[in-house]
């Protein structure tokens, strides 16, 4: 059963991306993504170390946002592959068969795809613009979403889909009831001043 709330790694630096992570397993996180963009190879393996020896003091599942080596290397839960990112057979290769794969879809084309790749679960999105992400696949809205989940139900495709990209508190009901099984949140986790009473409200959220 995975967490229905994703945190989402953020930080222009390995500093300020470890804080981030620190403050939101404080309050409750219990899967992070690391995601340390326009870093090394060798700064992001640095970082992921640092944060898995964080993380191993919390019962959180702890992801890494494209490579597979580094996962593997510092044994952390999984990884998550963007479209461009390696293909999912080979991450599978590099990977022990429990590890997770997680896949970016921005389609129900790459949808089926991810779900014929046998991924373990799909962030689709985004949402809505996002200043995170640079280069933004077309933007989906609620019906977009709506109309996606509808169609995998009547295909009976079932696995579990995460949205993501610009998500706010007020935007969860809605696309709970679309059909979607959680979220993936980045910037409103990062930069709530109330870190904790909002994890405790998005799990009552995403939990009833």
């Amino acid at each position: 059963m995975y967490s229905k709330i994703q945190y989402i790694s953020q930080g222009a630096t390995a500093l300020q991306q470890l804080e981030a992570i620190k403050n939101a397993l404080d309050a409750g996180c219990t899967w992070v993504q690391l995601r340390y963009k326009n870093a090394t190879e060798t700064e992001v393996l640095e970082l992921a170390s640092k944060v898995k020896m964080v993380i191993e003091e919390y019962n959180c599942t702890y992801i890494i946002n494209d490579y597979p080596h580094i996962a593997k290397e510092i044994d952390a839960d999984g990884i998550h592959l963007g479209l461009d990112d390696m293909p999912v057979e080979q991450a599978r290769e590099i990977l022990e068969s429990t590890k997770i794969i997680g896949g970016t879809a921005n389609t129900l084309a790459h949808v089926m795809q991810r779900y014929k790749e046998q991924c373990d679960y799909i962030g689709l999105g985004p949402y809505r613009f996002t200043a995170t992400k640079e280069k933004l696949s077309p933007v989906l809205g609620l019906k977009g979403y709506t109309d996606i989940m509808q169609k995998l139900k009547e295909l009976n495709v079932q696995m579990p889909v995460y949205a993501i990209g610009g998500i706010l508190q007020e935007d969860i009901p809605a696309m709970l009831r679309a059909g979607i099984y959680g979220v993936a949140l980045s910037g409103l986790i990062t930069n709530h001043p109330h870190k904790k009473e909002l994890l405790t409200n998005l799990n009552i959220l995403c939990n009833h």
